[in-house]
C-alpha cells in the first residue's frame, strides 16, 4: 500500500470523534473490547467494533487475542508519522516567526 493511500486510513480514522475517543482511552493502557463498548452506553457492541475495525485497519489500534478477550493496543507511530510530516515542519516555522516578532519587539522597545 502507498504512503498516501496508508495516510488516507489513517485521517479516515482519525476524522470521527467516537474513534479519537477510543484512542485516548487506549492512551494509558491497552484495554479489552467489553470494557471498550461500556465506555459508550449510547452505541452498541456492534458499532463500537465497526469503529475499532476501521482503527486496527489504520494500524492504530493493535490487537491481541487472549483465550477469549480481545485485547486492544493503541500504536502510536502513524500519528507520529503524520506529526513529522504534516505539524512538526509547521511548528518548527511558528516558532521561528514568533521568535523574530520577540526580537523584533524588543529592539522597538523604548530604553
Amino acid at each position: 500500500m502507498s504512503i498516501e493511500a496508508t495516510n488516507d486510513r489513517i485521517f479516515k480514522a482519525l476524522s470521527a470523534a467516537t474513534r479519537r475517543s477510543i484512542l485516548d482511552l487506549l492512551k494509558d493502557d491497552p484495554q479489552t473490547t467489553g470494557a471498550l463498548v461500556a465506555q459508550f452506553p449510547d452505541l452498541d457492541r456492534c458499532t463500537v467494533m465497526q469503529h475499532l475495525k476501521v482503527l486496527e485497519e489504520a494500524e492504530l489500534v493493535i490487537v491481541q487475542r487472549k483465550g477469549r478477550e480481545r485485547w486492544n493496543h493503541l500504536n502510536p507511530l502513524p500519528i507520529k508519522h503524520i506529526h513529522d510530516r504534516w505539524i512538526g515542519p509547521y511548528a518548527a516555522r511558528a516558532v521561528g516567526l514568533l521568535d523574530r516578532l520577540k526580537s523584533d519587539l524588543e529592539r522597538a522597545a523604548p530604553r
